[in-house]
């Protein structure tokens, strides 16, 4: 490697030019810049009067006993769907008139039926998903008005309303046939993919607030560690012969870099993971069988600049976080070239990015708190939605007027759940 570039990192660690840790608690002292432009004033909108929910009264079948029967889905990456129905029913927006609603939620916890190791099946989920609108519809007149056009759902699956964690298959399925005029409120995000449809509205996966907060190191603890990245490389299991999991990204990560000083890689996921982000400049974000993962949360909270390598992704609240602002966006094909880049960037770069990730707007917006805060990822769900109204004319259907076709889909997704 060119000696300018040890001159570079040089610098960046001994010269006290690194940004120290900043605690995502709202409140405290810590470097920081405000969100400029647009992006920071719909970040800090407050959805409250400007739209109102009602949110369907469903059998215990579909949420609460699902969650009793395995309380791990607390923990997922996938909660958000259970939160999101713990919020709206404390939630200010919430109406119980749904004459008066601009929308209407249906809480059906379609990612709790668990593994024995924690992972999500999808395989009952579009017949649970039927069977919610096939009830709603018979007993409101709500869904028959829009066929779903004014409704909306959360979807955290891989691959959202696609229900399938396998790209092929989930392009296959496609998405629900019954979700199709309703807006989809998912983890989930890719350009021009069968799983994204127009309109959709994009979150972070959730990742315990709690947790990392109990994981905080000292404020000045410099950034000692370049680069940081634990997880797979390889998905020996599901993927023998390589290069179909993360399209080969996280292979060409390892291959290049597991001998380079400059890399903090590894399979291996200590206890200090937490502390060692907050130790880190550039925390990687590849894609895995999917595009998005915890790691850009937890990035953003720690305040480690993400390394964004997952070709065409849609991020969360994209427009209301500035992530080229905050982040490094690598091209999967530019993996192999991951050391010169990120050495390229200029000091004052690195420092601008720091200090909006200082941003405690940046962090909250990115979490599902308990209680909820003000600016916090339920609330930018509410702005997404709230920038949707008023809802177009043309959704409002005439008496018996049928868009959806209710027996379209796989045969075995028709089945009674």
């Amino acid at each position: 490697m060119e000696i300018w570039r040890w001159v570079f990192i040089g610098i960046l660690f001994l010269a006290d030019f690194v940004v120290k840790v900043e605690p995502f608690k709202l409140g405290r002292s810590q470097p920081t810049e405000r969100i400029s432009g647009s992006a920071g004033d719909v970040l800090e909108d407050d959805p409250v009067g400007r739209l109102k929910v009602f949110v369907y009264e469903l059998p215990s079948k579909y949420n609460k006993k699902i969650l009793q029967k395995d309380p791990r889905c607390l923990n997922h990456m996938f909660a958000a769907e259970i939160f999101m129905h713990r919020f709206l029913l404390s939630s200010p927006v919430r109406t119980l008139n749904p004459e008066e609603a601009d929308w209407f939620y249906t809480p059906v916890y379609t990612t709790c039926d668990l593994t024995a190791n924690g992972l999500p099946l999808p395989f009952k989920s579009p017949r649970m998903m039927r069977s919610a609108i096939q009830l709603i519809s018979s007993n409101w007149p709500y869904w028959n008005r829009t066929e779903g056009a004014d409704h909306f759902f959360l979807v955290p699956h891989d691959f959202g309303a696609c229900f399938h964690y396998q790209e092929e298959k989930a392009i296959e399925r496609g998405i629900l046939p019954l979700l199709q005029r309703a807006t989809l409120v998912q983890t989930f995000g890719q350009r021009n993919h069968v799983c994204l449809k127009e309109g959709s509205i994009t979150i972070p996966p959730y990742a315990p607030p709690q947790k990392m907060q109990t994981h905080l190191i000292p404020e000045k603890t410099p950034r000692s560690i370049f680069v940081y990245f634990r997880g797979l490389f390889y998905d020996v299991g599901n993927d023998p012969e390589g290069g179909y999991y993360a399209r080969g990204a996280r292979a060409a990560v390892w291959e290049n870099f597991k001998d380079n000083p400059l890399f903090d890689i590894s399979t291996e996921h200590p206890t200090t993971y937490y502390e060692d982000m907050q130790r880190a400049v550039f925390c990687l974000c590849p894609l895995g069988w999917a595009p998005w993962s915890p790691r850009l949360v937890e990035a953003v909270i720690f305040g480690c600049i993400p390394v964004i390598i997952a070709d065409d992704i849609v991020l969360p609240f994209a427009d209301a976080i500035p992530w080229e602002e905050i982040g490094v966006f690598v091209d999967e094909k530019d993996v192999p070239n991951l050391d010169t880049i990120l050495t390229s960037i200029p000091p004052e770069v690195i420092l601008r990015k720091q200090r909006l990730l200082a941003n405690p707007s940046m962090k909250q917006a990115m979490l599902f708190p308990q209680p909820a805060q003000p600016g916090d990822a339920f609330h930018q769900v509410l702005n997404g939605l709230a920038r949707k109204l008023p809802h177009d004319k043309g959704v409002y259907l005439k008496p018996d007027e049928r868009v959806l076709n209710w027996t379209a889909g796989p045969v075995g997704d028709l089945k009674p759940w």
